[in-house]
């Protein structure tokens, strides 16, 4: 089990290089990472879009481009798709996200001819290093789907395990979070909870355990889950908070990030690979391993 980010990144130094193709790379943010995990020998690869803007951008950063093949294209839309395309084709392992609207790479990802559909719906991972955590802890889905309904909230469980699995996490805990800790018929987030422990119980969701519902502090408080009364073995140690709605799960997100010093990286599932989705405001440190994420999860 990895159990922070420096044994994420020695990690995925040891499963590197990966090849990336990264969309629209003309990005000062973006090819920084870049150069961080070329340095390191995590990726190496392809860099789709405005050639003159990203050899410049390059040499300004000091990002040695003898390990990547530019491709010139301009336009966005079509940029995105050849970075997609050369995923699809074996040609790349993992596909990112450059100075584009995620809106446009999501179609091409979702392209029916060249993307990576699996017929599953696609999610957001955030793994966060918290200090006062005393393991790797998972949010999802803080970024893709607004208001899941019971199925999508039983696949984005699925989609997570790819990163746990990554992550070498066996069997992780996974807590359902709601306002309360009990099934309450008027709050839909507590009845799917019952609902997704059931599937859990009856065979239809494997390879984790799944708990709830839980509010926040139970699921990763042992002493607030005591002193709740809570007897579910996995309070107050789950591995992934499920989260109820975009909305809750953007805030937790962010909340980690600008208020727990808390160190993160995220990345969208479902897809036949993996793909690296980043927030311009989300720090240097988080692209890079954001970026190693998505190598561990590509040699898998």
């Amino acid at each position: 089990m990895i159990k922070n980010f420096e044994e994420l990144l020695e990690l995925a130094v040891k499963k590197g290089p990966k090849r990336i193709a990264v969309a629209c790379a003309q990005d000062d943010d973006v090819l920084k990472a870049i150069k961080g995990a070329y340095d390191k020998g995590i990726v190496n690869g392809y860099l789709v879009g405005n050639e003159m803007e990203i050899r410049s951008i390059s040499e300004e950063i000091g990002l040695d481009l003898n390990g990547f093949e530019i491709i010139n294209i301009i336009d966005l839309a079509e940029a995105s798709l050849k970075a997609v395309e050369l995923v699809s084709s074996g040609k790349a392992d993992l596909v990112m996200k450059g100075l584009v609207d995620t809106g446009i790479i999501l179609k091409a990802v979702l392209n029916k001819e060249i993307g990576l559909r699996t017929g599953n719906v696609l999610s957001h991972v955030a793994v966060f290093d918290v200090p006062t955590y005393h393991k790797i802890l998972m949010v999802t889905d803080a970024a893709m789907n607004i208001a899941p309904d019971l199925n999508t909230k039983k696949q984005i469980i699925e989609n997570t395990l790819a990163v746990t699995r990554a992550l070498n996490i066996d069997m992780p805990n996974v807590g359902v979070i709601a306002a309360k800790e009990k099934v309450t018929e008027s709050m839909i987030a507590t009845v799917d909870a019952g609902e997704l422990v059931k599937m859990y119980k009856e065979g239809l969701i494997t390879g984790c355990k799944v708990g709830g519902p839980f509010a926040l502090d139970n699921a990763v408080s042992k002493e607030a889950a005591a002193i709740k009364g809570i007897k579910d073995p996995m309070a107050g140690d789950v591995d992934v908070l499920l989260c109820p709605t975009i909305e809750a799960g953007n805030v937790l997100y962010k909340a980690l990030n600008f208020l727990a010093n808390a160190k993160s990286a995220g990345i969208i599932v479902g897809a036949k690979a993996p793909i690296v989705l980043t927030s311009r405001a989300d720090s240097d440190d988080s692209k890079l391993n954001s970026i190693a994420l998505g190598v561990l999860m590509a040699s898998i």
